[in-house]
């Protein structure tokens, strides 16, 4: 019968929350202390980026458009751009163009921390300018960040020859 009515307490806790310590003791259940886990991260990939990069928010919509916050393909080996093999990763980062500066700054572009990483650097460096190609889908964005280095006043990138992404 104990089992019963403790069981039943428990299933009631589920929908309705905890039941009151008494109630559980006078059906002899044991009183379990509550535990809690403390998460480190974001549970998703696109909230650890979204975190990664809430200074600039313009970025995490740059992840978004370049890889719908992916970092690893469905091989399980890290993305791989569609049009160009050489853009890798979450920021889709060319390694072409950038795989020997990130090896000088001690940056991997093949894993997340450093994609992220690099991106942030060459951000602070040359602003939106080396995701260009990818433009059209997050200049449109509702979470544009204001005061980004390289827009205009108008909210549009300012373009040059080099992209990281071409």
């Amino acid at each position: 019968m104990i089992e019963i009515t403790t069981g039943v307490l428990f299933l009631l806790g589920t929908f309705y929350g905890n039941v009151p310590t008494t109630a559980m003791e006078s059906a002899g259940a044991v009183s379990v202390p509550k535990q809690y886990v403390l998460v480190d991260q974001p549970l998703t990939l696109e909230e650890y980026v979204r975190e990664y990069f809430k200074d600039t928010p313009i970025m995490a919509e740059i992840a978004k458009c370049e890889s719908h916050f992916r970092h690893l393909g469905a091989n399980g080996k890290v993305l791989r751009g569609e049009l160009t093999a050489e853009d890798t990763g979450v920021m889709q980062i060319n390694e072409f163009y950038h795989e020997d500066t990130a090896k000088t700054l001690g940056i991997d572009l093949h894993t997340l921390d450093g994609n992220l990483a690099y991106a942030k650097w060459l951000y602070k460096k040359e602003g939106t300018t080396p995701w260009y190609s990818s433009a059209k889908c997050w200049q449109k964005s509702d979470t544009l960040a204001r005061g980004n280095p390289s827009m205009d006043s108008s909210g549009l990138a300012k373009a040059t020859a080099k992209t990281a992404t071409n």
